[in-house]
């Protein structure tokens, strides 16, 4: 597969996931969806594993690995698809925008990959502006609306701890990346079953078939061809080239969320996106226009 054709394909896929998300858990449970999409994912991941002969290791190395990157699956996407109940779908992929940022900041102080320069700083300002004119929308919406917003920020918060975790091990960036996403998916999966049967165990009667076609998609391409994209593109190109899909991607999900769903996107909400993603903008390439600018005015001295 072309490269151009991977990355355009992370794209659309980051871009409908929260829509599908909505629509999967349309006439049941949110427990129900989750744990039926992680299920299926898991046994076809497995089933990959085995059908392309790849190396599943099970040292200790490895086991810490899948065990790290499966708790960060199971709490960030538990808060997810709770979440999703109480706010729009756009909103979701707007929230989950900030991840880079929540990211870089555990990154700095875990691994002292870089330091937090001034236009990290403000990129991290106008990010945090942007969440609170989000919020601050959230209070013409129904009154549970700020726990969706904040289940989101929950999800983001356990997601990038997780990935700086596995990086911080150091073996997950060895291993093969579908193997990493079916040792993760075995640890994830058992904890979603247990915590259905415990809190819900409730079965539709009925599934539409919008939530079935959902849950298939999020189970497919979500679970297994999308993570594998993201690994592919991830080896060709830059982490900032790869850092543009969280700044497409979120007005996308408001448009589809507005157009297929029929979600209504107050203004407050545009201009809170639109400060997040400055405030990404910043955080991922202050730097380099900072240092553009030095060398330009050194030039004209």
């Amino acid at each position: 597969m072309s490269v151009p054709a991977a990355y355009v394909g992370v794209i659309i896929l980051w871009a409908t996931t929260p829509l599908a998300i909505k629509w999967s858990v349309d006439g049941s449970s949110f427990l129900f969806g989750v744990t039926t999409r992680m299920t299926i994912g898991v046994l076809l991941c497995l089933l990959l594993v085995w059908v392309i002969r790849i190396e599943f290791p099970w040292c200790k190395a490895a086991r810490r690995t899948y065990l790290v990157a499966g708790l960060g699956i199971y709490g960030a996407m538990l808060a997810v698809y709770w979440g999703a109940q109480y706010i729009p779908s756009g909103l979701i992929a707007v929230i989950f925008g900030l991840t880079p940022l929540a990211t870089g900041v555990m990154a700095a102080v875990w691994l002292g990959e870089q330091t937090l320069s001034p236009a990290k700083l403000a990129g991290m300002v106008l990010g945090i502006v942007g969440l609170g004119i989000i919020f601050d929308a959230g209070k013409q919406w129904e009154s549970s609306s700020w726990m969706g917003i904040s289940a989101m920020l929950l999800s983001v918060f356990i997601h990038s701890a997780s990935s700086v975790w596995v990086k911080r091990l150091g073996l997950g960036t060895q291993l093969h990346p579908v193997a990493v996403n079916a040792g993760a998916l075995s640890v994830a999966v058992p904890l979603f079953l247990l915590t259905w049967v415990l809190v819900d165990r409730a079965i539709p009667a009925t599934i539409t078939f919008q939530a079935a076609a959902s849950i298939a998609y999020l189970s497919v391409v979500g679970t297994v061809i999308g993570f594998s994209l993201y690994y592919y593109i991830l080896k060709h190109l830059s982490a900032g080239v790869i850092a543009l899909i969280t700044l497409v991607t979120p007005v996308l999900a408001l448009l589809l969320g507005q157009g297929l769903n029929g979600e209504t996107v107050q203004a407050k909400v545009w201009w809170g996106t639109a400060s997040i993603l400055a405030g990404l903008l910043l955080y991922q390439w202050g730097n380099s226009y900072a240092m553009l600018a030095r060398i330009n005015q050194r030039h004209q001295d």
